[in-house]
């Protein structure tokens, strides 16, 4: 017998008729007769006894559904489980991003997902570049948000949005800037360099050189956030990703994207073996959306 035909055996037994197993099961009559008696044909002996009154199980019916019923239990059961993965019911979502966006995006995305997956739970950490394939080697995270892809790492990857490099400064030091800036309006303003720092800071010497532009870089940072604050202490101007910028502005500080925009790829990360969930591609739609502004 296949799952199909214990199925209809067991709502037919239970429910008492042909019937009232068929709006169980909220298929057609037709269809319940049919299943049945290609059941009965398989097992080479009848399950019921066909009488005025409706079905009789047989005594070789009454044998067969004890079987039967543990069975379709664990197949309810199972059933159960795969609901409550599409709901997220007692699952954990372990997401690990880089500090530009694990404290900006990746909280308004959490915050609005946990509306409608209130069962949910996050583990969420801050991780730099370096150690996102050892994150994830290690089993510390499922997933990791970047802005690249590591081309010699084996693990997989899902584009979720793009975001591009942004200058940021105190108002005062160019109190008439036009709403995009180009590398060579920095020319004259002290610079903390984010050259050491990643992705971001690649691009961004790349773009340098291309032009053949020299900027005075008074101190380089390891880190956007000591960039942003030494911004804030009147250090110099930075550029980093649009995400840390804007997480950075406060009272006397302003942004602007660059001309010609400089972009970055956003991607989550994982390991090929360990795709991400049902759960976990939804988390990473509605983060998408966040990244993207929608």
């Amino acid at each position: 017998m296949k799952l199909r035909h214990i199925e209809i055996f067991h709502a037919v037994y239970t429910n008492g008729s042909v019937t009232a197993a068929a709006r169980a099961l909220n298929i057609s009559q037709p269809s319940v007769s049919k299943t049945l008696r290609h059941a009965e044909s398989l097992l080479g002996f009848p399950l019921f006894e066909r009488t005025n009154g409706g079905l009789v199980p047989t005594e070789d019916a009454h044998m067969l559904f004890d079987e039967v019923r543990e069975i379709q239990d664990r197949v309810y059961s199972l059933r159960e489980a795969g609901r409550n993965l599409r709901r997220g019911a007692g699952r954990t979502l372990r997401i690990s991003a880089l500090p530009s966006l694990a404290l900006g995006a990746l909280p308004i995305a959490v915050a609005r997902f946990l509306r409608t997956h209130e069962d949910v739970k996050f583990d969420l950490q801050t991780v730099h570049h370096d150690d996102l394939v050892r994150k994830l080697y290690e089993r510390e995270t499922d997933i990791a948000i970047a802005y690249e892809v590591p081309p010699t790492a084996p693990v997989g990857s899902r584009w979720l949005s793009e975001g591009e490099l942004a200058v940021l400064y105190r108002e005062e030091d160019m109190p008439n800037a036009p709403t995009r800036l180009e590398l060579s309006d920095l020319r004259g303003h002290r610079l903390v360099s984010v050259a050491a720092s990643g992705p971001i800071g690649h691009i961004f010497t790349q773009e340098l050189e291309r032009l053949a532009i020299e900027l005075d870089e008074v101190v380089s940072a390891r880190t956007f956030y000591i960039a942003t604050a030494l911004v804030r202490a009147g250090v110099g101007l930075t550029v980093v990703d649009s995400f840390t910028a804007q997480a950075s502005l406060g009272p006397g500080l302003a942004m602007r994207p660059l001309k010609p925009s400089l972009t970055f790829d956003v991607h989550a990360l994982f390991l090929i073996n360990r795709p991400p969930t049902a759960l976990a591609t939804a988390f990473l739609k509605t983060l998408s959306k966040v990244i993207d502004g929608a």
